[in-house]
């Protein structure tokens, strides 16, 4: 398979056309349907008309070798697709209720909400659980983790692995993490993540934060239109990534506080309409208190509902998960209370000998304790009484 993806496999596709392409980090046919003509034609620089048939003779190679769908089909033949669709379990019953089942392979979702949400723990979550076996929820595949924002934390990554009973070393190899550090860069290890997919079997690729960078560089209204036009490109080009090459694609997004709303909820996500219409699936996290809200904002086809989870050392967690495994200082508090009534009534019994032979015989308190130290049981107490 890997062969007849080559770019030399392509008819009219010679060996210079193939060193432009590769120069420019085109390296395969899937990466020439993922770039576009418009954009093949940009970084290597031949006339458009080539470039598109170029790219259509790359769709068509891949049409003939059943990795896309073809140009007509019935509405059946879609829903036939459609049941092969992977999806990746969230590890909590509610977010899978909310997702009809995981998040999908071959759409993007994009997760919004403000700071401490969960949109990160989420992320790490996802990134453990897609590496079980298909039987167990997973798709037994390896992750790509673009890091904008400095945030991955492989300690994070090991307590999920072994809250799941997983293996934390073989969890940590399957990942993949490139740190971004400007929108450019995180552009490009976009436009470099062909081969890696390949060689790694990426069946999820987390983009953390998705904007977080363009939003940094990107200052004030007069820069809007540029930041916008790069930040579309980006997100196009992450959704057709995830339908190419069959694997999930998570996108997480920071979000502003509209001065305009005086009644309701002024949160609002960052990237406008550029990133709302290119995401399949739009989740909205919010804090409330411990618990954490996720409502679905926008899909092809869920129900706009709302689900309550929390965040534990499993990652997202149902409620009823993290009520039944009380943290160790409750636990603590716990074998303190029950350890103190034992006290108590053992003081009460050593208490109860001194008053009763004091009142009856009159001994002195030496005598007393020394008397009390001899006694085995119960029954010799009463002895002594009387």
């Amino acid at each position: 398979m890997v062969e007849d993806l080559r770019l030399d496999s392509l008819e009219g596709v010679g060996p210079v056309t193939t060193r432009k392409l590769s120069d420019a980090g085109v390296h395969n046919v899937m990466d020439l349907i993922v770039r576009g003509p418009v954009e093949i034609a940009e970084i290597t620089g031949m006339e458009k008309d080539t470039a598109e048939k170029i790219v259509n003779k790359a769709r068509q190679h891949l049409v003939e070798t059943g990795l896309i769908s073809r140009d007509f089909v019935t509405a059946s033949e879609v829903y036939k697709r459609r049941q092969d669709i992977g999806k990746i379990t969230t590890g909590t019953n509610c977010l899978d209720t909310l997702f009809d089942g995981g998040i999908e392979t071959q759409a993007l979702t994009e997760v919004y909400g403000e700071f401490g949400s969960g949109k990160t723990q989420f992320a790490h979550t996802l990134a453990v659980m897609v590496q079980k076996p298909k039987t167990e929820g997973g798709l037994d595949g390896g992750v790509l983790y673009i890091d904008t924002e400095n945030t991955f934390r492989p300690e994070r990554i090991v307590s999920i692995a072994q809250a799941h009973e997983m293996d934390p070393e073989k969890v940590l190899d399957r990942i993949i993490v490139a740190r971004a550090y400007n929108s450019a860069h995180q552009t490009l290890i976009l436009e470099e993540a062909g081969p890696i997919i390949e060689e790694n079997n990426i069946r999820l690729i987390i983009a953390d934060s998705a904007v977080g960078l363009f939003r940094a560089e990107y200052l004030g209204r007069g820069t809007l239109s540029n930041r916008q036009q790069k930040l579309n490109h980006f997100v196009h080009m992450l959704s057709r990534i995830a339908e190419t090459y069959n694997c999930a694609a998570i996108a997480t997004n920071q979000v502003m506080a509209s001065p305009d709303v005086f009644f309701g909820d002024p949160t609002r996500p960052i990237g406008g309409n550029v990133v709302a219409h290119t995401s399949t699936y739009r989740i909205y996290f919010k804090k409330s208190g411990k618990k954490r809200i996720a409502r679905m904002v926008d899909s092809p086809h869920h129900p706009e509902e709302e689900v309550i989870f929390a965040l534990g050392e499993a990652g997202v967690m149902d409620l009823e998960d993290t009520e039944k495994k009380p943290g160790k200082k409750a636990a603590k508090k716990a074998t303190k209370k029950e350890k103190e009534p034992e006290t108590m009534t053992e003081s009460t019994v050593d208490s109860t000998p001194d008053t009763l032979v004091e009142s009856t015989s009159g001994t002195t308190e030496l005598e007393m304790v020394q008397a009390t130290e001899d006694l085995d049981s119960d029954d010799d107490l009463e002895s002594l009484e009387e």
